[in-house]
């Protein structure tokens, strides 16, 4: 192969590596966590509930700080339960709604979810 080629045809192939890195990493969790484990079954325990959908940037960023512990959280896809989400007064994405009716809306910080649904964080 022609010298003047290698750089081009590596150049593109960073590029696509980058491509495909910004594309699916963003929806591989952070791993196994048996303590986030436990919050999240607590949250779920307590009637806590997260509103989203699968196209919002914030729900999985969102999810992401659960990692696989958020296979636990009650979740609502939106787009998939519209009238659900009609019936709660979902307005944005993500939506956190607690037993007592109150809502937080957008991304929180696991504290916050922690402080107001009593359940401990580790």
């Amino acid at each position: 192969m022609n010298k003047k080629h290698v750089f081009p045809i590596a150049i593109s192939a960073l590029a696509v590596g980058a491509l495909m890195a910004l594309i699916f990493l963003p929806a591989i969790g952070t791993g196994s966590n048996p303590e986030l484990d436990g919050f999240a079954q607590c949250l779920a325990e307590k009637g806590v509930t997260m509103y989203g959908a699968e196209w919002c940037s914030h729900c999985q960023n969102q999810k992401r700080m659960f990692g696989d512990s958020f296979e636990h959280v009650p979740y609502v896809e939106c787009p998939r339960q519209t009238n659900l989400c009609i019936e709660r007064g979902i307005e944005g994405y993500p939506t956190w709604i607690f037993p007592d009716g109150t809502k937080l809306v957008g991304e929180q910080e696991l504290d916050a979810l922690a402080e107001k649904s009593g359940c401990r964080l580790p």
